[in-house]
């Protein structure tokens, strides 16, 4: 798994609270056996610089597929559709440069519209950019062989998300890994 802050965990206090864990255990129990991952998570990271990241240091370990989870910070840093179409295409080409056909999947942009921590009219504009940036995923799924988009659960309660109103809580993060291992598997 590589992204941005819900790579990373950020929200809850240890990393074996976050996505990536709650993805590896969800996958684990449904294919029954251990579940190795790794997890590249960087806060506040936009894909251009996440890509130039991954330039500088490769995975070069094999890997049965690739979660990508980036979007809110190409969002509220105003990265344009093409730019964000591009650096996305580019990093996925990255991914797949040691390991050509690896199953990519884009999990979808966070529905900011929610996001308690964003006030109104803000919420509403950054759920509207979010969306289109998450229509550049869905093209970009569609177009390219063994890249798949994942809908980003429905996440309305309360206790799923943390503290500061932006970020999945532990309870959120595992809700979620579990969708996203339903949909891998």
């Amino acid at each position: 798994m590589i992204g941005e802050s819900t790579a990373a965990g950020v929200g809850v206090q240890h990393h074996h609270q976050g996505l990536a864990a709650h993805t590896a255990r969800a996958l684990a129990t449904r294919l029954r056996r251990p579940v190795h991952w790794h997890t590249l998570g960087v806060n506040g990271i936009r894909a251009a610089a996440l890509l130039e990241h991954l330039r500088q240091h490769p995975f070069h370990e094999p890997a049965d597929l690739a979660i990508i989870s980036l979007g809110v910070n190409d969002t509220t840093d105003l990265t344009t559709t093409r730019q964000y179409r591009r650096a996305l295409n580019q990093l996925i080409d990255t991914l797949r440069q040691h390991q050509p056909g690896l199953p990519v999947y884009l999990l979808a942009l966070p529905p900011m519209q929610h996001f308690t921590a964003l006030p109104a009219p803000l919420r509403q504009l950054l759920g509207h950019r979010a969306t289109r940036l998450d229509r550049e995923q869905h093209t970009l799924a569609a177009r390219l062989n063994g890249v798949y988009h994942l809908a980003y659960p429905a996440v309305q309660e309360a206790e799923y998300l943390a503290e500061d109103g932006y970020h999945p809580s532990e309870k959120g993060y595992r809700y979620i890994g579990e969708r996203v291992a339903a949909r891998v598997v």
